[in-house]
């Protein structure tokens, strides 16, 4: 490799990025990121950008946050990783415990793996298995949401209804029964949903193993809404069918949504809880599925053909346990979600300027997520915004033409006041 060559360069020539069409690269070459602190990251020419979606919605705590990197600094000195398979280490107990006191312990076992996609593959296995053990091995097909996103591994991908990641791949998915999806914003879409819903499961309910929903957020289909009474109906729709519901919190658990888990605010608990992304504060990778006793005892037998054969090298890693548990620790200490909640009026009128321009329509917010759509937007809107962004200091993907901010839960006034001001000069000359 010439060592000459930009970073940009040497990048391009030998990583392939996700989500990324490579050519692209020629027109906007990638970024090199030397640094990152709180809410910014830090470029090669020393400029700080505002991390405005949380580096794919990971960063709970914003980078590097102190307490994180205290926990692992220690747990380096004591243990790096070892086997979960017959061993174990107190990390990944506390984290169990912890966990598991956060759902009233009402989802009581805790399954690791390394990222969001293998959680949900881990929960989909699991909800099938059980049902086999129950002597029903034809409850094996799956419900999702119509533009619902869990994962881009093949059984993530049979739940997920986005076509872009799914066509290419279509020959080797075995496909979900795909409902209509609920929409905050279109009146009746929630009724319409449980009626495909509950005629459904009428007709199929001795096929069906499991529905998987993101409860208050489908976030990949452009930050949809939809209310936690729509999630409580669902869950008692599935219960009189007997089909599990696996939860997909993966990118709205961990206090996005405003509770510390989205299905709080429904009053329910799902049979399944899929978490990963914000865990370990965007430190490192860990996923974690959460069931309930009555699951966990179908597996629990004298032979190994009734065990969950399902395993990572990496599951229950002790870095990552600790990270997360240095998470938990956070959440305790500082009152964030009581912080925020208390901070909502005044966030709404320092996104107003935005939400109240002439060309975004549809201004919502949940937590500490925000979303609007670009009315009539130029061609290759999202990557234009993008490019424009990152000059004016803030880093934003946009969903299509979809706006969406989905920042560090600490993020400060000063630093939304920053936020907004630099979205709306960017999308002025995006628009111009």
């Amino acid at each position: 490799m010439n060592q000459a060559a930009s970073w940009a360069e040497r990048s391009a020539a030998v990583v392939w990025h996700p989500c990324t069409q490579m050519q692209w690269l020629e027109e906007h070459p990638v970024h090199l990121i030397r640094a990152a602190q709180g809410a910014w990251l830090v470029d090669e020419q020393g400029r700080r950008i505002l991390d405005a979606i949380s580096s794919w919605w990971v960063n709970l705590w914003g980078h590097g946050h102190p307490a994180i990197v205290a926990a692992l600094k220690d747990q380096l000195d004591q243990l790096d990783h070892v086997m979960l398979a017959g061993l174990t280490h107190q990390p990944v107990v506390e984290l169990s415990e912890r966990l598991s006191r956060r759902t009233g312990g009402r989802l009581g076992h805790c399954f690791y793996g390394s990222d969001g996609a293998s959680a949900t593959e881990m929960a989909l296995k699991m909800s099938a298995h059980y049902w086999r053990h129950q002597g029903r091995p034809d409850k094996n097909s799956f419900i999702a949401l119509a533009h619902g996103y869990h994962g881009e591994t093949l059984g993530a991908l049979g739940v997920t209804d986005i076509p872009l990641f799914r066509i290419a791949y279509a020959a080797l998915i075995r496909g979900a029964h795909v409902i209509p999806a609920p929409d905050s914003r279109i009146p009746g879409s929630e009724a319409r949903s449980l009626e495909a819903l509950a005629t459904y499961l009428a007709a199929h309910q001795g096929e069906v193993a499991a529905l998987i929903l993101e409860p208050l957020v489908q976030a990949a289909a452009g930050m949809v809404f939809h209310s936690p009474d729509y999630v409580q109906a669902v869950l008692a729709c599935c219960r009189r069918h007997d089909v599990h519901v696996i939860a997909d919190e993966i990118a709205v658990g961990f206090g996005r949504t405003g509770t510390f888990f989205a299905h709080e605010q429904s009053g329910v608990t799902p049979d399944f809880l899929c978490l990963s992304k914000g865990i370990t504060g965007g430190f490192l990778p860990l996923s974690v599925v959460m069931t309930h006793d009555s699951i966990y005892q179908a597996f629990y037998a004298e032979g190994v053909d009734r065990a969950f054969l399902h395993s990572h090298s990496y599951t229950g890693n002790p870095l990552a346990c600790r990270a997360a548990l240095a998470v938990q620790q956070l959440f305790d200490e500082t009152g964030i979600l009581a912080i925020n909640l208390a901070r909502q009026a005044r966030m709404v009128e320092q996104v107003a300027p935005l939400f109240d321009h002439p060309r975004i329509t549809q201004g919502r917010q949940r937590g500490m997520i925000w979303a609007c759509e670009v009315v009539d937007p130029p061609a290759h809107f999202a990557r234009r915004f993008h490019a424009r962004a990152w000059e004016a200091g803030v880093l934003l993907r946009p969903i299509g033409h979809t706006l969406y901010f989905m920042p560090p839960l600490n993020l400060s006034e000063d630093e939304l006041d920053f936020l907004v001001s630099r979205t709306l000069e960017s999308l002025e000359e995006v628009l111009a």
